[in-house]
């Protein structure tokens, strides 16, 4: 039997006939401006603006409190527009009812007869005609109003978008964290009685042949660099035990994707530049054909970004929660406006391993806390069995994310920056977003024991180590001047060959 015959029908008309999805406006800018459209694949945003406007002065205070000074004008400034909103809702629904009797008095005449209103014995006096001419003018005057509704609901998205989460009470106002406790004893707790010589890992490195500075300059520029030799072998074995300690705990692993939509990033609280307008994301070039056609593209500066982005436009199963996943991906990070000690070595990087915790929680500050807990607990044992002095601080609120509610640090103790910080350098941290990501991602929840009501899970993520600065950290701090050699950590060994220590190459 032959096969039936289809007609033919040239791509250029099938394009002209396929429907083209609406073209909504997405701000990502932590200050207000109308950007590119919103890519029709981005998630609907669904920002709680009701509680924004009856708590204004709650999220005016807030705002001021993590040093977000433009938007604090913003709650105000969305109740402003609100009222104007409400005025041109109440316009259009006179214009609406106006029109609505004329067409009735056009269509049928006798459907108004028990109406006996002055506005309407006016209609039962109007011509054809006229009621015609009127409609079409409510029509321009209803089109005009709308728009300006319009107009006045992105503004309103837009400015709620900006405004950073709710901080929470366990979160210290101002500039100084709370020192919450230690990791392991200090190396020198009394420096002036000890005659112990220190390194920074720039020399270690350059002394036995671990780290190349120099080469990574002439290839990528400032902020890159090579690993060599047991330095490589260092920085997959840290993945290998991070992923073990946090597997053993039942976190399911992921491989996630580097580059991820813009929009995404966005919404995860990840801004292209920062407060002082400097670029903190790379953003990848477009061809010129793409533009204003496809989605942007960046090179994520965490895999909490396309671990939050696996569970957008998703519902999530109540009895699936905590979900706990973690991932290794590299990151990367423009780092502009760096500056000072930081900028040497290993320290700030714009490219980097980083092992990444991420879970989903039931929408509850009981449910997320315990998983932060567990994550704070994770990174304490990571960190014990590498014999890194340590200490956790509650991260105050100038030092909070868009996204978080409340943060810790885990930070080590390096000796090369010592004249910076007392010695102090961030390895690990732990942040709770309650549901600020899943209203920009649309990941929701379907809660069983409330009838079926669907509500945003709350995100927490964290970061099991941040490989650069950790073996920083190891090389300082288990050198060895007299012997000329690096101790390696004993939870190392299984992935480092059993080789126990890193010595000078002699050829």
């Amino acid at each position: 039997m032959s096969t039936p015959q289809r007609s033919f029908t040239c791509l250029q008309c099938r394009l002209r006939t396929l429907p083209r999805p609406p073209r909504r406006l997405f701000h990502s800018t932590p200050r207000f401006q109308v950007e590119a459209p919103r890519p029709s694949v981005a998630p609907k945003v669904s920002i709680d603006i009701k509680h924004i406007r009856q708590n204004a002065a709650l999220h005016e205070q807030n705002c001021l409190e993590r040093n977000y000074t433009s938007q604090s004008q913003y709650p105000a400034r969305i109740n402003t527009l609100f009222e104007q909103w409400h005025v041109y809702q109440r316009e259009a629904r006179s214009l609406r009812e106006r029109n609505n009797r004329l067409k009735l008095q056009l269509a049928n005449p006798t459907t108004l007869r028990d109406e006996d209103s002055e506005e309407v014995q006016r209609i039962r006096q109007m011509s054809k005609k006229e009621i015609i001419d009127e409609a079409k003018m409510l029509k321009n005057q209803l089109s005009k109003i709308e728009e300006k509704e319009s107009a006045l609901t992105t503004e309103i998205e837009a400015l709620a978008a900006a405004i950073p989460n709710i901080t929470s009470n366990e979160t210290p106002r101002g500039d100084d964290p709370t020192v919450v406790g230690f990791i392991n004893d200090h190396p020198e707790p009394d420096p002036a009685a000890s005659d112990r010589v220190w390194r920074s890992h720039v020399h270690i490195g350059s002394e036995l042949n671990l780290l190349d500075f120099a080469g990574a300059a002439t290839t990528s520029g400032w902020g890159w660099y090579y690993l060599l030799n047991e330095a490589a072998q260092l920085e997959q074995a840290l993945v290998q035990y991070a992923l073990s300690v946090a597997r053993k705990r039942g976190w399911g692993m992921v491989s996630p994707p580097s580059m991820v939509y813009s929009h995404i990033a966005a919404a995860c609280g990840f801004q292209p530049r920062d407060q002082n307008g400097e670029q903190q994301i790379y953003n990848i070039q477009q061809n010129a054909s793409d533009v204003g056609r496809k989605p942007e593209l960046s090179l994520a500066g965490t895999a909490e970004i396309p671990l939050a982005g696996m569970k957008a436009n998703t519902i999530l199963e109540e009895a699936n929660l905590p979900l706990k996943r973690v991932g290794v991906s590299r990151s990367y990070r423009a780092e502009a406006g760096a500056r000072g000690v930081d900028t040497k070595g290993l320290y700030r990087v714009h490219e980097f391993t980083k092992v990444e915790m991420f879970a989903w929680t039931a929408p509850s500050t009981q449910s997320s806390t315990e998983v932060f807990d567990e994550m704070v607990s994770i990174q304490t044992e990571i960190f014990t069995n590498l014999n890194l002095h340590c200490r956790i601080i509650e991260m105050p609120s100038t030092d909070l994310g868009a996204s978080a509610t409340r943060k810790r640090d885990i930070e080590a103790f390096f000796p090369s920056r010592r004249p910076k910080d007392d010695g102090w350098g961030e390895v690990s941290s732990v942040s709770t977003c309650t549901d600020y990501q899943t209203r920009r991602l649309a990941t929701r929840v379907d809660i069983r024991t409330l009838g079926g009501k669907i509500a945003f899970p709350y995100t927490v993520n964290g970061t099991a180590l941040a490989v650069p600065r950790v073996i920083a950290a190891i090389l300082e701090n288990c050198w060895d001047e007299a012997k000329g050699e690096v101790a390696i950590p004993e939870a190392l060994w299984p992935w480092m060959d059993g080789q126990q220590v890193i010595k000078k190459k002699t050829c």
